[in-house]
């Protein structure tokens, strides 16, 4: 067993306060990307510095000036929209992108560089990275303006006085660093045609939004009953288990036959029982796993810190391998099991200390999924109402259906220019 793979599960089971603030904080962002109810819309009103912008105006130099700032270009709902209010909204949402992924862009076929309309989007054959974020900027637009609307509906009032201030504030900072104008850092962020009074009636609007989700989920917290009732529903998903682990990962090298990689795991078997049968006989966990531990891991164990030992794990950062078998409701101290995992070529032995609850932390996690579960699915009903007109022809997602296998078909059509829903597809 090599010193890094030791090194690895020793980090796998060792959890600090800190491991467990992250772990917390992973859950709860895995169960929001499992909702798709998770509000985007932020990412307007985010300042990046003019160095890591990419600014495109697809079309705009054919419309001109004048048709880029008077002329509708997509109409959503009531609202209409020009060209370069949409390219506001559109350079915003592949900044966002590109300040999220970074360097890993380039790994997923984009080229912030180049024409976005001649690169092919990873996972649809018939999109562009222009079709994505085109998809991506209608679905905030309409976001921003439904979450508007009906916040003017119910008569719902922001004070965005400091967030403005705030805002100018960091513009003004970008463009100093970047030693432009701020009229320059606007168009160099937001298109050729924005200006501060386009951009910042845009985010405006943008926090007004975002407060009214906010609220939305405030009007909707669930009773100490509802929430009660969904960790008894997913208990597994919120519980926390103390256990330790050992296991022995076989050696065998890539392209072994089926026969030699089941002999290999027979082997670790026979190992990981013998082990198991000594804990069985009252010998120390974390002194097996010294003695069992190849020459350069054995420093891994029998510390100041047991390495063996893991501590209010939740189930995603177990050993896949044990995880059913942890977290099973017939568990109780003491009990001890070896578990094969032929994906790795890894054998485990695992005995199970104790399961508890961590209540604080859990309730609000559940309130919180609960709450924007709630407001997600109002979000949506409204969305559902706002219909997206394609004035000029250019939003080319809008004409292809994206089948649940991730591929796009083009729809069969006689107009360029087609009222859609506002969707996501």
């Amino acid at each position: 067993m090599s010193k890094e793979k030791q090194t690895e599960e020793k980090k796998e089971k060792v959890l600090t306060k800190y491991d467990r603030k992250m772990e917390r904080r992973k859950e709860e962002e895995e169960k929001d990307r499992k909702s798709w109810m998770r509000f985007k819309i932020g990412s307007l009103a985010v300042v990046v510095i003019i160095a890591a912008a990419a600014v495109f105006s697809i079309g705009s130099s054919v419309y001109g000036k004048y048709s880029a700032t008077h002329n509708t270009y997509v109409k959503i709902g009531n609202h209409n929209l020009t060209k370069a209010e949409y390219d506001c909204y559109f350079n915003s949402a592949v900044n966002s992108y590109l300040q999220m992924y970074g360097s890993y862009v380039s790994m997923m076929g984009l080229d912030p560089n180049a024409d976005l309309e001649s690169q092919a989007y990873p996972g649809n054959d018939m999109m562009t990275w222009k079709d994505y974020f085109d998809q991506s900027t209608v679905e905030q637009i309409t976001q921003v303006k439904a979450l508007a609307d009906d916040a003017a509906a119910n008569k719902f009032d922001y004070d965005d006085t400091e967030d403005i201030e705030e805002f100018q504030a960091s513009v003004e900072a970008g463009a100093k660093e970047a030693s432009v104008s701020v009229s320059e850092y606007y168009t160099s962020m937001y298109g050729e045609y924005a200006t501060a009074s386009m951009v910042e009636s845009m985010v405006r609007e943008s926090f007004l939004s975002n407060a009214y989700y906010t609220h939305l989920t405030e009007q909707n917290a669930p009773s100490e009953e509802e929430i009660r009732s969904y960790y008894e529903e997913n208990r597994d998903s919120y519980d926390l288990v103390d256990y330790r682990s050992f296991y022995f990962e076989s050696d065998s090298k890539e392209g072994a036959s089926e026969e030699e990689k089941a002999s290999a795991m027979e082997g670790l078997k026979a190992r990981a029982d013998e082990m198991a049968e000594r804990r069985k006989g009252g010998e120390d966990f974390e002194a097996l796993c010294k003695e069992y531990a190849a020459e350069d891991a054995k420093e891994n164990y029998g510390g100041e810190t047991d390495g063996s030992l893991a501590e209010d794990a939740r189930n995603y950062a177990t050993p896949s391998a044990a995880t059913d078998w942890l977290f099973d409701e017939s568990r109780k101290n003491g009990d001890l099991t070896v578990l094969s995992d032929e994906n790795t070529g890894r054998c485990y032995v695992v005995e199970f200390l104790a399961r508890k609850e961590d209540k604080e932390n859990t309730d609000t996690a559940i309130s919180n999924t609960l709450s924007g579960e709630a407001a997600g699915a109002y979000l949506r009903e409204k969305m559902d109402q706002y219909e997206v007109t394609d004035v000029t022809g250019d939003l080319k997602y809008l004409l292809m259906d994206v089948s649940s296998d991730g591929s796009a078909q083009a729809e069969e059509t006689e107009s360029d220019a087609e009222t859609q829903s506002g969707e996501e597809e």
